[in-house]
This record gives structure tokens, sequence and C-alpha cells, in this order.
């Protein structure tokens, strides 16, 4: 999640997540104040269990129930009533909860957030947009500001086209620079990509190729975002320098295989 690093302050400055707003191994709600994070359990939930989707948060949010995200279960990895940190789940309730979370504490719509500090460096196109549901709102210092959705299983996402999608995935690949600019710090760069502990193939919302447990014949050295199974793919492989942006793709995997295989790894630096 790109934007988690972010903080809203004069400058609006890419920082070191240590030194930033966001403090990843922090308990959320020492910096957020939402019912959401009231309880023994919730409380002790970090930012780091929000993004690498370990939270094993239970709950309601915008009329949707925890419980109704199917493939919560599907992988087995959740632990049912167990602590943060020890069971992961692919849940969009619990990703919401993320957004949610994050608006709080930039006090800022993640939209505009993400259009000045990131899109609009890039040189992304204005066809973008990013939604929630009806419902979906908070009010901060008087005002209502809307809370995008996480996941799009009940409307709402992130509506981009797969140029602008690439964009991100070169911003990633040069460790959050672009043009001479940083807009990201390295340090989150790596953070992204560190491996969840309780989900080795899976790190700050990105999917992890380290032992091909994600994408068996593709290499080792990518990371992607993905959604629908992997139809939606944002790409990413240092070691070949390579982005692939694809769309309502069949046979993703192969596609992975063929154009890697097409470009020799660079040597290590």
């Amino acid at each position: 999640m790109v934007l988690a690093e972010l903080r809203h302050d004069e400058q609006r400055r890419a920082v070191d997540p240590a030194a930033g707003l966001l403090r990843l191994d922090e308990p959320v709600c020492r910096s957020v104040d939402l019912p959401q994070f009231g309880n023994a359990h919730a409380r002790k939930i970090t930012w780091r269990h929000l993004l690498d989707q370990s939270s094993q948060w239970e709950g309601e949010l915008w009329s949707k129930p925890t419980w109704a995200d199917a493939q919560s279960t599907r992988e087995g990895t959740e632990s049912a009533g167990g602590p943060p940190g020890a069971g992961w789940a692919c849940n969009d309730v619990r990703v919401n909860l993320t957004a949610l979370a994050v608006t709080v504490l930039l006090r800022w719509p993640l939209p505009e957030a993400l259009r000045e500090r990131i899109m609009e460096p890039i040189g992304a196109s204005s066809g973008w947009s990013w939604h929630g549901y009806a419902d979906s709102a908070v009010e901060i210092d008087g005002r209502r500001i809307a809370v995008v959705s996480g996941g799009a299983h009940w409307g709402g996402g992130l509506w981009i086209n797969a140029l602008d999608l690439a964009r991100i995935g070169q911003l990633c690949l040069r460790n959050g620079q672009w043009g001479g600019r940083r807009l990201l710090s390295a340090a989150w760069i790596e953070e992204m990509w560190r491996p969840c502990p309780v989900k080795p193939n899976y790190g700050l919302s990105w999917w992890l190729n380290d032992h091909r447990t994600v994408w068996p014949k593709a290499p080792s050295t990518g990371r992607c975002a993905r959604g629908n199974g992997g139809s939606h793919l944002l790409w990413v492989d240092p070691a070949r320098d390579l982005v692939v942006s694809s769309r309502w793709g069949a046979g993703v995997e192969s596609l992975l295989a063929e154009v890697s295989a097409a470009i020799k790894p660079m040597p290590p630096a």
C-alpha cells in the first residue's frame, strides 16, 4: 500500500516509516481514535498487522461483517479467535478498516493524497478514480470525508488503466524515486516486500514470489499486487528491471514466465 507512508504536514514529504506519522509496529489505537480499535484484542493491532493482513480483527464495518468475506477461510491460514499476528487472511472488510484508519491518521481523503503525492508526480492520466460505498464516511474536524474501499467485493475500489498502474509499479521498481525526485523512501519499499511472519509469500499488501508459491513458473525475484485470482495484476521484478501490468488476463502465469524468460536478469550489484 503505497499511501500508508504519507504524513499530512506542511511539506507532505516522503519519510522513513520508522520516523513518520505511521509507525509500523506501533498499535493503531495510539495514533487514531476509532471505536473499531477499542476492545482488548483490537488495541494490540499494529499498522503492520493491518497492512500484512494478520490483524485477525473481527467486527462489522459499513454494514459488512468480517465473516461475510468467504476468502478469509479459503487458505486455512486464519487463527480463529487468536491474537493479532498469529494468523493471516485476505479479508476485504479488514482492508476497508485499513483505509478508514489511514484516512483518520492523515486527516485527508485518500484519493486526494494519492493524486497529489503519487499520481501527479508520476505523470498519470486524469482518468483514474477511487471510490467507497454510499455510507463509508467519517467526520474529521467537523467535515464529512468519504472513505474509500480497499477491495471491490461490494463495489467501490480503485478504477485505473493499465498504463497508470504500470507507472505505480515503476515507482516501486525505482525504490520510490521518479525523475530524480523521491516520492517514497527506499526503506518503505523494503518494508512492503518484507515477508509476513505467518504468511511468508505476503508483504505489506504485496504478494512475494520468493519461494515460487504465488506463481511457480514465474521468477522468484518478482513481487505482485493482484486481484480477482490474478486476472488483474501488477508485477514488479527488480532483477530484470521489469514491470508487467495485466488486465482480465487468462494464463497470467504463462505470460509472466514467457516475458521473464525473454529478459536476462541483471548481475547483482
